[in-house]
């Protein structure tokens, strides 16, 4: 774990006490929304298209399906 700096400390206590920074963080927080969530539920198509969409993003390669080898898996 790293430690702060003083000059970070400071402008972290500055930051805390601005009144702007709290109505966009107000902001934020109620217009966040789930991606995957379908009325209260997570919804496995719409995890998957967003996964999907996310390596396209950060530009993965799509790697080949391969079957696993397991056949009996215990938890």
């Amino acid at each position: 774990m790293t430690t702060l700096s003083n000059a970070e400390k400071e402008e972290l206590l500055r930051l805390a006490g601005d009144q702007s920074l709290k109505e966009d963080m107000a902001y934020v927080a109620a217009h966040r929304h789930n991606p995957v969530a379908a009325e209260g539920k997570v919804d496995l198509d719409r995890l998957v298209e967003f996964h999907t969409q996310f390596n396209e993003f950060m530009n993965h390669r799509e790697k080949p399906f391969r079957p696993m080898r397991d056949r009996e898996m215990k938890l």
